[in-house]
């Protein structure tokens, strides 16, 4: 590996997480109200959407400030009240357009990778004349 190579890989997987992580989010929240740590530890159990507190918590404040969240506190057997997450119908409206989108757009973007772009040989003496 190349020095620097990690960083740079690390620097693509964030710029990746970042386009990503509002949907993912949003599609945690499609069946049932979530709970901050809840949708961190959803996150982190994918391997490449782990993310920390100082990422999902604003996030979340901003989803809330949309109309895309709305939230409820609940009280905890395991200790102080949570505040629960819940899509809105334009929430559930974003996630719907995302999903819809989504697959051209993963197409696309694979079909870059993984296609060889065309070769073109350099000229020869022959071709010059």
């Amino acid at each position: 590996m190349e020095p620097g190579d990690s960083t740079k890989q690390a620097r693509a997987a964030a710029q990746l997480r970042k386009g990503v992580l509002e949907y993912c989010v949003l599609a945690l929240m499609r069946d049932r109200p979530r709970y901050g740590v809840e949708l961190l530890h959803a996150l982190e159990a994918s391997g490449a959407l782990a993310t920390s507190q100082g990422t999902v918590y604003p996030l979340l404040s901003r989803l809330r400030r949309d109309d895309l969240v709305t939230t409820t506190w609940q009280e905890s057997a395991s200790g102080p009240p949570r505040r629960y997450y819940a899509l809105t119908d334009s929430g559930r409206a974003a996630l719907a357009e995302f999903t819809r989108v989504w697959p051209g757009f993963r197409d696309a973007v694979d079909a870059f990778l993984t296609t060889a772009p065309p070769t073109t040989a350099p000229p020869t003496l022959g071709d010059l004349a």
